[in-house]
């Protein structure tokens, strides 16, 4: 895997042996957007307010997941997650 930034310095983009499979905004870190067999794509749309087609992107094979910080971890999971 390899992190790069082909689309300037703020699209932090991850690819595995040479695709991209995912790509943010580092500046405004309030989605990511994630390659997706279609028929995950179409489901995870339909499932999840959070889930929507990706921006600037063939939306048959990406969608984007919006970050609004609705999902936060409990109390054990912190500590759990602390003790790693």
């Amino acid at each position: 895997m390899t992190e790069e930034f082909p689309f300037g310095e703020n699209t932090l983009v991850f690819k595995v042996m040479g695709k991209m499979f995912a790509l943010t905004d580092l500046e405004d870190f309030d989605a990511v957007n994630l390659k997706v067999m279609p028929e995950a794509g179409i489901d995870l749309r339909e499932r999840y307010t959070f889930v929507q087609p990706a921006y600037h992107m063939n939306k048959k094979h990406w969608i984007t997941v919006l970050l609004d910080g609705r999902k936060k971890l409990t109390k054990s999971q912190k500590s759990r997650l602390e003790t790693l």
